[in-house]
């Protein structure tokens, strides 16, 4: 007790009394199943048909069964009804139903949740009164998810506006990329990019004068403004009694037209067009100030919206609502007074019923559902000091509205009388209101700036959040425009506010169903691990969750809470025994626990407020930590009795790290530790000795011979991020030429450090910057040869894994991906000098959103499976090849034993794949480079040919063809896609390797290695366009193939037959040839036809005058 009190006074203890306490939660597995769940719906059919026919029996039987003892309460018998069924009847009626006792232990429970009453009897109502509640909350929980991304929203200053309120924002999606247009009381548009960044503005200049009358106007106040997607265009209506429409189809915005002299101010606009027809009529509806309804069809949109005269008037075209009646031919116009008694506040067009939803602030019109032609029944809502905003959504059926008395009402289309639910947390008027059908939920805002979230289900308020918005001031009235809402329900989902010249944006959950959303834990996972001793998988998150799983069903079997307080955790590893999981934390402490009851047995001493990368096992009791602390701490936990242990840092070889440590890991076999660095330093320790064995690689100096400046992990985080940055969840490196990246993981080769031969092969494998490099740790050189692992560049891997027998290796990228290697023979067979050549990749395919964090092969029943865990909240179980078994937390259970029950060949995203085995492709492609390779050689072991005299380049080489079997099996044979440039890799590397067996040219390497480049790309075309057929090419005339010169030999003097068929012209005139060479004299061409002609037309016309003559 004294060191317990010891350690509780040091201050250094003090992180751990101030955690907030962790909680345990146990899922059993038996009891995970309830009996609810396993009903069906003809068993509620059976249950209906129980009740229904169940007659009481004589007597008070029913305080003797009465579960939990409840019948004591209960002095008088009450009397029993038709249909009701008592605890021992209702156990009964259920094992007849079932045909089995397996659940007699949770009758009693059912019997006493559904007795409500507490009368001792339960019937047909009160049970589907409580299976109906069952089943909305198994509905609501299974949907429910976080609304924003973040807490906060972007804020924006809008520098236009001139301090005066923004009255709207719109969202102009088309044409791409998505802008938003904001629109101040001061009639200034400013035109955002979809990251709220000014991109321009436009001011709208109205008369000053009226130079009918001489006098001074009003100032003009924007009043709303509408998007009109079929045509491009913005209207904004004024106070000036005119609504200006305003073209966005191109990034300069122009006013086109201007509507002028309404009879009454526009308040409020809406527009609706045909999504699916857009030439077809679209609507612009107003409500103006005096409670009328204005509608304006435009017939031809496409068209045109009004007549255009000719004019060589500058600026928009004017037109008078007076003469509109000359636009008959594009416009129709309709308007509906006397609506409200008061100014319309909003208006709404639903096209399905052609209904007009208004709203004001009269407490006797506060909201109007009308048909657009006043034939059917008008709905009217009578609300206290009216509605200052409101919402409709026809696929919920249902209407929300906010008013001045700060109450949120929820109602039904057809019910004006009583409200579905009222809402009362507000303090202020409800400013503006929003429904979200992809969640099931609505938005209100406040005039405080404060935004709630409903569930309409449960009609609770999920999450309040104050907007931090500048002009939120004590005691200052904040000011708004009549609309602060720009909700947009497609991607991207966001909810953009208001308030007085701020606007601010946040991002919203995409309501996604189905396995697309599915998460194992509510925040980024930081690893997985696998227990072979429990056959568990134990996974951890950044928001202090640890949950334990049961590999093969995937049933949840622990979970504890708050396991280091706020503090993300870091790391988790298994003692010796399998039996205690120690977990690390990004503040420095260090955690052990009982993996089956959850109980906290140690707390180390954290050596500094410093993540911690690595807990290993050292020995049997002790534990080795690294992290940031750039440290090797060890703690003996020997003594079962010390809840509290001390760090041991006098390790003998000294602290000799630089940087932050990031990875490390051990060879219990060999007494190996290897740790590496932030720098790139990787050293290997003797664990017996606690010294420096060897230094595989040491990181350069602060300042590069280059003059490249030094990245020390200070300087990275600051670029990075302000706050603490969690290790884990790097997405990439990106380093300068020169710098030594960091060393992301490391990894012994256990099997291999078994054998007898380990001093002569790699044993340890380290992930730099996406290249996996192969080390071997007696003799020299240390490095045995390295490749880069991600399919896409500017990758890093963070997660390594491998076999019992380390035949596989399993890779997991900052890209989402992961692969699978051959290494059974990989850095095993003896080589000639250079480094060692790329294993096969066997499998790669796409597992996660987001970063794979870890990956680990584990064996089941002789079968291997692989657990990935990754930042977008998952973790998720796979076969060795690849096949999706499942997401841990899913709702539908598996069986390793069936793999019937597996995912596959659905992946996580819900579409059917198909695996590819890239060994066979791999092979394919070896085997396509071998033949290449063998035509390579028979080329360049004989001569090259002699070279033209005027052109000096050698003539190709000649390869022997292939003989007719050889034909056939390349004919069978799929080339899988092959690059020139890897190609020519292949073949100038073959080229290199075989100069003691292949004669050289006298000519040089350079050359040599151009035309192995060029015979490569020749067989590249050929393998794309097939062999060329001779008897297709057209050897003579105008058209020409690129194959023509590759198959057509050079030209040879041909013996033509003295027997040609001659034409009659030509026998005529006597033109025959034997020889090729006697082409070229014969009249063929059109010039010596012509010429020829030419002749015989003279000397046609000097016989006949000589004949006239």
């Amino acid at each position: 007790m004294s060191v317990r009190k010891n350690m509780e006074n040091t201050a250094i203890w003090q992180v751990y009394e101030q955690e907030t306490p962790n909680s345990i939660t146990r899922f059993d597995q038996e009891q995970n199943v309830r009996l609810e769940e396993e009903l069906r719906l003809d068993h509620l059919c059976w249950l209906k048909e129980a009740f229904a026919n169940h007659m009481p029996l004589e007597g008070g039987e029913a305080g003797q069964d009465v579960g939990l003892g409840l019948a004591r309460f209960h002095r008088k018998e009450p009397k029993r009804q038709p249909g009701s069924m008592t605890l021992r009847e209702f156990q009964e009626t259920l094992t007849d139903m079932l045909g089995s006792e397996r659940w007699t232990s949770q009758m009693e429970l059912l019997f006493n949740k559904v007795d409500t009453s507490c009368d001792g009897y339960v019937d047909w109502d009160e049970f589907c009164t409580y299976m109906l509640l069952q089943y909305k909350e198994k509905d609501f929980v299974s949907t429910r998810r976080e609304t924003f991304l973040g807490t906060q929203p972007l804020i924006r200053l809008c520098l236009h506006n001139k301090q005066e309120v923004t009255t709207r924002i719109l969202a102009v999606p088309s044409p791409p990329p998505l802008r938003f247009v904001s629109v101040s009381k001061a009639s200034t548009l400013t035109v955002w990019d979809s990251d709220l960044r000014i991109q321009k503005s436009f001011e709208i200049v109205s008369e000053s004068n009226d130079f009918r009358s001489g006098r001074r106007r009003f100032k003009t106040w924007t009043t709303d403004a509408v998007y009109m997607p079929n045509v491009n265009k913005v209207a904004v209506a004024t106070t000036s009694r005119d609504i200006h429409f305003f073209d966005v189809s191109t990034t300069n915005l122009f006013e086109e037209f201007h509507l002028f002299a309404i009879n009454n101010v526009p308040n409020s606009l809406c527009y609706w067009c045909n999504t699916k027809s857009p030439a077809s009529p679209s609507l612009l509806l107003w409500g103006d100030d005096v409670g009328g309804v204005n509608l304006m069809w435009f017939l031809k949109p496409h068209t045109g919206m009004f007549e255009t005269p000719f004019t060589e008037e500058q600026g928009p075209q004017k037109v008078f609502m007076q003469d509109i009646k000359d636009h008959n031919r594009l416009i129709t116009y309709q308007i509906i007074p006397h609506v409200h008694q008061e100014p319309i506040s909003k208006i709404m067009y639903l096209p399905k019923g052609d209904l007009i939803i208004t709203s004001s602030g009269s407490a006797s019109t506060s909201v109007v559902i009308m048909d657009r032609n006043r034939k059917n029944k008008m709905y009217t809502w009578k609300i206290h000091k009216g509605v200052t905003c409101f919402d409709f959504s026809k696929p919920l059926n249902l209407l929300v509205t906010g008013g001045m008395d700060h109450k949120v009402r929820l109602w039904n289309q057809y019910v004006t009388s009583q409200p579905i639910a009222v809402l009362h947390e507000h303090c202020m008027i409800v400013q503006d209101v929003a429904i979200y059908e992809p969640l099931g939920q609505i938005f209100s805002y406040s005039k405080d700036a404060v935004l709630k979230v409903w569930d309409i289900s449960s009609q609770q308020c999920l999450r309040t959040l104050v907007l931090k918005f500048p002009c939120v001031q004590a005691g200052r009235v904040l000011e708004y425009g009549g609309f602060p809402f720009l909700l947009l329900k497609e991607l991207p989902c966001a909810l953009l506010v208001s308030c007085g010249d701020y606007i601010g944006m946040l991002k919203l959950e995409q309501g996604v169903s189905g396995e697309d959303m599915l998460f194992t834990h509510n925040a980024k996972l930081s690893t997985a691990i696998y227990n072979p001793f429990f056959r568990q998988v134990v996974t951890g998150c950044d928001d202090s969750t640890v949950a334990v799983w049961d590999v093969e069903t995937g049933t949840k079997c622990l979970q504890l809470n708050h396991v280091h307080g706020q503090e993300e955790i870091t790391c988790m590893s298994f003692d010796t025994t399998q039996r205690r999981l120690v977990t690390g934390a990004r503040n420095g402490t260090i955690k052990v626990w009982n993996l089956q009851n959850g109980h906290n047995l140690h707390k180390l001493e954290p050596v500094a407020e410093a993540e911690v990368t690595r807990v290993l096992c050292y020995r049997d009791n002790k534990f080795l930590a690294v992290g940031w602390s750039r440290q090797l701490a060890l703690y003996n936990t020997t003594d079962h009795r010390n809840t509290y242990v001390v760090a041991d840092l006098s390790w003998r070889g000294g602290q000799l790290h630089k940087e932050d440590i990031l990875a490390a890991d051990s060879c219990p076999i060999l007494e190996l530790l290897a740790t590496a660095s932030f720098d790139g330093d990787i050293i290997v320790w003797n664990t017996e000795t606690q010294q420096v064995l060897l230094y595989l690689k040491r990181s350069p100096d602060r300042q590069s011979p280059l003059g490249l400046p030094s990245h020390s992990s200070a300087d990275i985080r600051k670029k990075v991020t302000n706050t603490r940055p969690n290790s884990r969840h790097c997405s990439k490196h990106s380093w300068d030429k020169g710098v030594q990246p960091p060393v992301d993981k490391l990894l012994f080769l256990q099997r291999r450090a078994a054998a007898t031969m380990w001093n002569n092969k790699p044993i340890l494998i380290s992930s730099e910057a996406g290249s996996l490099y192969w080390w071997r740790v007696s003799g020299s050189p240390y490095e045995q040869g390295h490749f880069y692992a991600p399919e896409k560049p500017d990758e890093s891997v963070l997660g390594l894994s491998t076999d019992e027998e380390n035949r596989l290796l399993v890779s997991g990228d900052t890209a989402g991906c992961i692969q699978v290697w051959d290494i059974a023979e990989y850095g095993l067979q003896p080589r000639d000098k250079g480094p060692l050549k790329k294993p096969s990749l066997l499998y790669s395919w796409r597992a996660h959103d987001s970063t794979v964090v870890s990956v680990e092969l584990l064996s089941y029943d002789s079968e291997s499976f692989l657990v990935s865990a990754s930042a977008d909240k998952t973790a998720r179980l796979w076969t060795s090849d690849g096949k999706y078994v499942g997401t841990f937390g899913q709702e539908k259970k598996w069986s390793l034993k069936n793999p019937v029950t597996y995912q596959h060949p659905r992946d996580p995203w819900g579409q059917e794949i198909e695996i590819l085995d890239t060994d066979g492709t791999e092979t394919k492609r070896q085997a396509f480079i071998g033949l290449l390779l063998s035509e390579n050689s028979a080329a360049q072991r004989g001569e090259l040919s002699e070279t033209d005299s005027g052109a000096g380049d050698p003539s190709p080489l000649k390869t022997d063809p292939l003989s007719p079997s050889e034909s056939k099996k390349a004919d069978n044979f799929t080339i899988p896609p092959v690059s020139s440039l890897e190609l020519s890799h292949f073949l100038t590397q073959e080229t290199l390797n075989s100069n003691d067996k292949l004669l050289k040219s006298h000519l040089g390497v350079q050359v040599e290695q151009g035309l192995s480049r060029k015979m490569a790309a020749r067989q590249e075309r050929r393998c794309v366009f097939g062999d060329i057929d001779d008897n297709k090419l057209i050897r003579f005339g105008n058209m020409c193939t690129p194959f023509q010169a590759l198959a057509t030999p050079d030209m040879l003097e041909v013996q033509l037959l003295s027997a040609l068929p001659m034409s009659s012209w030509m026998l005529s005139h006597g033109l025959a040839c034997v020889k090729e060479a006697d082409l070229e004299t014969l009249p063929l061409s059109r010039q010596d036809l012509e010429c020829e002609s030419g002749e015989e037309s003279a000397r046609a016309k000097g016989k006949s005058r000589l004949s006239w003559k």
